[in-house]
């Protein structure tokens, strides 16, 4: 990827070597990390090198009648002006500079400073325009106006106000295993930035598991993005997530892909395990049997936090565990813990932010003596 913001545009923040040469860098990196936990290769899964990013957050700067997307700058001190993002998408790379003119045209840019962007793979594309006031049926008017001729969907988000025109999420479609799997994603929720190195997570996740059976337990399961493909290779499976709007999508991609064997929980981890342990009851576990799962295999993917003490000492009384992380360095605490009850059997680097530091990290482990 060449961008002429490289340098300047906090975005991307390591630029030297080309793609392969940062590639190999980090790999290094986290292979002696990792190298008191694992010897063995750790597979790479590359980014596409430009264009991979499904969702993006610009920055509006006004300067008397122009507006412009801007970003922070690398040093943090004041903002660079895009005038292009070979980050993001190329649908989204198209749209940028429509938009700025139908914002103009159409006479909506007061007070509006920021734009976020989400794409499907297939081009559908919903924005959230961010005001400082409060929008009223003039904005709407104007906005079902921009949203049909550039083809997209718009949120119009103020304080204690969201408008939506036509709809507030996008469908997904990733390829796992020779399957296509739908999902919804939602404006301003989480959902994984790159859909090509997404669906190689996936794909190694399941992987992992093939020695495994039963059922399997989830912890911190997001909208479904690892749950419903799991749901072809395991019995039943329950699943927890803190997050309402993130549980709520859940279920609708469980329908969506006709997927009737998991049971999703909205309760923070803490809760879950406190409640499998027989402490106090809690009224969302009251529909949940958990005696008719057979439960030998856990998979996780928590925050940058990582998992508490507690969280990690629960995990470990499972025989397989997949730990998919975002957070290198809490990983390597978490599997401090981990590594006292099992084996790391296998590793995966998963470069889901190209020309930055950041790598996700998958790891197998095997109970000892299994």
């Amino acid at each position: 990827m060449d961008c002429k913001h490289f340098g300047e545009c906090g975005a991307c923040i390591v630029y030297e070597n080309g793609y392969a040469g940062q590639l190999k860098d980090k790999l290094d990196l986290n292979k002696e990390r990792f190298s008191s936990f694992y010897d063995g290769e750790i597979s790479v899964f590359e980014s596409p090198d430009q264009h991979y990013r499904s969702r993006s957050e610009f920055k509006l700067w006004h300067d008397g009648d122009e507006i412009r997307y801007a970003m922070n700058n690398a040093t943090k001190n004041g903002v660079v002006f895009v005038e292009e993002c070979p980050q993001v998408n190329e649908y989204i790379s198209d749209l940028m500079p429509k938009l700025l003119v139908s914002i103009k045209e159409h006479e909506i840019g007061f007070k509006l400073f920021g734009i976020d962007f989400l794409s499907s793979s297939s081009g559908e594309i919903v924005i959230s325009m961010l005001y400082h006031r409060k929008l009223d049926e003039t904005w709407e008017l104007k906005a079902k106006e921009i949203a049909k001729k550039l083809g997209i969907y718009i949120i119009g988000r103020s304080r204690k106000q969201k408008v939506i025109i036509g709809q507030d999420y996008i469908t997904e479609t990733l390829s796992i295993n020779d399957r296509d799997y739908k999902f919804h994603h939602i404006e301003n929720s989480f959902t994984q930035p790159n859909a090509r190195v997404n669906e190689d997570m996936v794909t190694w996740a399941i992987k992992q598991y093939s020695s495994a059976s039963g059922d399997l337990l989830e912890l911190y399961c997001g909208a479904g993005n690892f749950t419903i493909p799991f749901a072809a290779i395991f019995g039943k499976i329950l699943a927890t997530e803190i997050s309402k709007p993130s549980i709520n999508a859940a279920k609708v991609n469980m329908k969506l892909n006709d997927v009737q064997n998991i049971e999703f929980v909205r309760m923070a981890v803490e809760e879950f395990v406190d409640a499998l342990d027989g402490g106090r009851e809690y009224r969302r576990m009251k529909e949940i049997d958990i005696n008719k799962y057979n439960i030998d295999s856990i998979f996780v993917d928590p925050p940058r936090s990582g998992m508490d003490t507690d969280s990690c000492n629960f995990i470990s009384r499972y025989e397989h565990i997949v730990y998919i992380s975002c957070n290198p360095e809490s990983l390597v605490r978490d599997l401090d813990i981990l590594t006292q009850t099992h084996t790391v059997m296998d590793m995966a680097l998963f470069d889901q932010f190209p020309y930055t530091n950041h790598v996700e990290m998958g790891v197998k482990l095997l109970k000892k003596g299994s």
